[in-house]
């Protein structure tokens, strides 16, 4: 690390220390997932160099993230600019406005880099500033002021004033003693708002709620319920006061400190001994200039993003017979996460958040926890964001590669003893593994991009972390008189799990062999034989169908009405005539069942289908809209698809939504094991035969010997 940006972070580190120590300051500032105190003494202890060009002077791809000289080029020319020459905005976002698709197909290796520019959200005078900045050129070519209903991301410091103005409100004060909590052990949480009328027009809105941290660290467990403020973030104003749970208990702290250090039991279970899977002659993968992984038959550039997390780019499969690569994807990342909570009282009624493009996945993404969230054969990637001041920093270790064997198998065919031949083949199944784990406030959620030999990429969302959970007034189910809803089951004494839904949908550019794909659906329909045609009475039939327009495009996934949907492309053909192509393979997911016209599925109207397709478009990237906070949802998915362009035979994007749906039980207290979903991209006639025919399989001359170490 340069030590400019050392210094920087050490200024940072000092300024919050004295904020935590002022005797102004009873509230321990916690935001939607970002503990100061953690976030930048981790970055100071686990910062190590990597070999990500993070400082380098140049890029070395088109698509590399901006580097630290380029983010502090963008902020003196900022400064230079006259609009902005009295006051300087608020940097709500600032990363690479991406060269157009034709220039980056276009560009080699040894290329000249194309124009460098910069992409800026701002926010000054109650107003967003949406801004292009050509670097090289050393000019603002664009600037947007207002362009639409909502505002950026929330920053550090919005959520730090959000806090500040609650904790010197007088009715916040007076209900923290009312209720018997310290002060010393109050954390406060800012969820964002959404959009629920006309009184919320031209605000910047942010609610405060609290919790109490004592005798634990896991203070979400201890919600101080019906306590909820209001906050004008700009005019640093409490806009509306609400306490209406004081006859509520504040859950106890007992078994609530999910630390390992903090266990004074051993779990009743058998010890598992330890795993581990050793690469005795390193990893097969490499990561060159940075961002560029090759591993087996893949390449890709892979790249954090402030608000997607990762982003995996120009990702191209080798030709099982001939050996050249071959695109499968352009671009693909999460494109927005939401999260609606079933609860309609007035402390629960507007927690619907949009996590990425509300408090964003990469800037929300901490450090990798070596071993555990990772292999010991993991390579690292830092990230490089940008503060509201404009500076540039690092969020380490945020990214891991790792190759996964776990025992499955790629293919196999063993043939029975009852022929002439002794046939056991078997092949096991190695892939990469691109993972970046964002802990949005509460809750964590794992992002895996898996990469397999056969060409089929698996997209998987683990879900861990804390339940946001609801103060209540019953200890055991017994006590709930019949009448009373409680919007959820009770996980705890004195706490209720709500109901709730998480939908994550990604941003698919497939590009298969090129840019002129069709999006096709396969039927299964059922058919009925002709009497005296055949014993059987029915059958089922494949039935192919080109979609000519984004309206037909528009997919709801039904158990009994089957489709396979394919992304084909009509210009090139294997050997016996198909179309190349790949296919979608949902995994188990949710739909929505909110009314469409409920104001959180207004704004998450991109969740009303789980199977999107839409013309290219390089400004519609983000399902929820460039501005989603306090957004009414008229920059959406839903609105570009009603566009209903034609997409047959042109460049086109699939959209996929991941959903759960979340009832708690008593095992996510107090922390959640694990639960996943996922869905693939699969070849279908891409190759011209199975592409790992000739894998090779593991021998025992091949592989390391590990033995038990002596028990003396």
């Amino acid at each position: 690390m340069e030590t400019s940006s050392y210094l920087r972070l050490c200024f940072i580190l000092f300024t919050l220390l004295l904020i935590s120590v002022c005797p102004w300051s009873p509230v321990r500032y916690t935001f939607k997932n970002r503990r100061i105190h953690t976030k930048f003494g981790s970055i100071l202890e686990a910062q190590v160099p990597k070999p990500n060009n993070l400082f380098a002077d140049t890029p070395l791809h088109p698509l590399d993230p901006l580097t630290a000289q380029e983010i502090i080029k963008t902020r003196s020319i900022l400064l230079s600019y006259a609009p902005f020459s009295s006051s300087f905005p608020a940097i709500h976002s600032l990363y690479l406005d991406e060269p157009e698709k034709n220039q980056v197909l276009e560009w080699k290796k040894g290329d000249p880099i194309p124009p460098r520019k910069a992409h800026v959200i701002g926010v000054l005078g109650r107003q967003t500033h949406v801004l292009v900045v050509d670097l090289d050129l050393g000019l603002i070519t664009s600037h947007v002021t207002d362009p639409g209903s909502g505002y950026p991301a929330l920053t550090m410091e919005d959520l730090s004033a959000a806090l500040q103005v609650a904790h010197s409100n007088e009715e916040f004060n007076n209900s923290i003693r009312a209720r018997g909590v310290e002060f010393s052990d109050v954390s406060c949480m800012t969820p964002s708002v959404g959009w629920y009328g006309l009184n919320e027009e031209g605000r910047r809105l942010v609610k405060v709620q609290c919790y109490s941290g004592q005798g634990t660290v896991n203070y979400y467990m201890r919600p101080i319920e019906g306590l909820t403020l209001t906050v004008d973030i700009d005019r640093q104003e409490v806009v509306q006061f609400s306490d209406t749970g004081r006859a509520i208990p504040i859950p106890n702290s007992a078994n609530t400190d999910y630390r390992y250090t903090a266990q004074d039991d051993a779990p009743k279970m058998e010890p598992l001994n330890p795993i581990s899977i050793e690469q005795p002659k390193g990893p097969s993968f490499r990561v060159e200039d940075g961002h560029i992984v090759k591993w087996a038959n893949w390449v890709f550039h892979l790249k954090p993003d402030h608000r997607a997390g990762m982003i995996i780019s120009r990702a191209m499969v080798q030709d099982s017979e001939t050996g050249g690569l071959r695109s499968v994807m352009y671009k693909g990342f999460a494109s927005e996460l939401f999260v609606p909570y079933m609860d309609p009282d007035e402390a629960w009624y507007f927690k619907s958040c949009m996590d990425a493009g509300e408090f964003g996945l990469g800037i929300t993404a901490m450090s990798l926890v070596p071993l555990n969230d990772c292999p010991r054969y993991a390579y690292y990637m830092d990230g490089l964001f940008v503060g509201p001041d404009g500076l540039p920093y690092v969020q380490p270790n945020m990214i891991c590669l790792f190759e996964r064997y776990a025992g499955d198998i790629s293919w196999r065919h063993s043939e029975l003893p009852i022929t002439s031949m002794e046939i056991r083949e078997s092949r096991p199944k190695m892939t990469l593994v691109a993972r970046i784990v964002a802990s949005v406030g509460n809750y964590d959620y794992i992002f895996d991009w898996e990469f397999q030999t056969d060409g089929l990429i698996r997209i998987k969302v683990g879900l861990s972390g804390m339940l946001m959970v609801k103060g209540s007034p019953y200890e055991n189910v017994r006590q709930i008189p019949k009448k009373n809803e409680l919007y959820g089951p009770l996980v705890s004494e004195n706490v209720v799990g709500v109901v709730h839904d998480h939908f994550i949908t990604f941003h698919l550019d497939m590009d298969i062999d090129g840019t002129n794909n069709s999006f096709v659906k396969v039927k299964l329909v059922k058919e009925k034989t002709v009497p005296g045609q055949s014993p059987r009475k029915s059958y089922l039939k494949a039935k192919r169908r080109v979609v000519e327009r984004e309206e037909d495009a528009r997919i709801k996934l039904k158990l009994y009405d089957p489709s396979e949907f394919h992304l084909v492309n009509p210009s090139k053909q294997s050997r016996l005539g198909n179309p190349t192509g790949y296919k979608v393979v949902p995994g188990g997911t949710a739909a929505s069942l909110l009314d469409h016209n409920d104001p959180p599925q207004i704004r998450a109207a991109f969740t009303n289908n789980q199977i999107w397709v839409t013309r290219y478009n390089r400004t519609e990237q983000w399902a929820g809209g460039l501005l989603a906070y306090q957004s009414k949802g008229e920059d959406t998915l839903a609105v570009w698809s009603e566009r209903n362009r034609p997409i047959e035979n042109k460049d086109i994007v699939l959209w996929y939504t991941l959903g759960f749906h979340h009832i708690p039980c008593q095992e996510d207290f107090p922390v959640m094991p694990t639960v996943s979903s996922s869905f693939e991209l699969k070849p279908v006639n891409f190759f011209e035969s199975n592409p790992i025919l000739r894998a090779q399989p593991n021998f025992e001359k091949d592989l390391p010997v590990c033995r038990p170490s002596s028990s003396d």
